[in-house]
């Protein structure tokens, strides 16, 4: 089965770890980075693409981030 997540984040280096962290646990990025202005905080907001090939079934309460 091919995982997919979407990291999301403030566009500060804790998004940076967070997207590092998942690439040190065998997830490939997956499209560009989205940025966006988030109003209502005056912050950017950065977002991320990961897949990973998993040897699992999909079911809905699969947990994505311990794969």
């Amino acid at each position: 089965m091919l995982a997919y997540r979407l990291l999301t984040g403030e566009d500060t280096s804790a998004f940076c770890h967070k997207v590092t962290e998942a690439l040190s646990k065998g997830w490939a990025l997956h499209g560009d980075p989205a940025y966006a202005f988030d109003a209502a905080t005056g912050t950017m907001r950065c977002a991320q693409a990961v897949v990973k090939e998993v040897d699992a079934t999909y079911a809905p309460e699969l947990k994505l981030g311990s794969l």
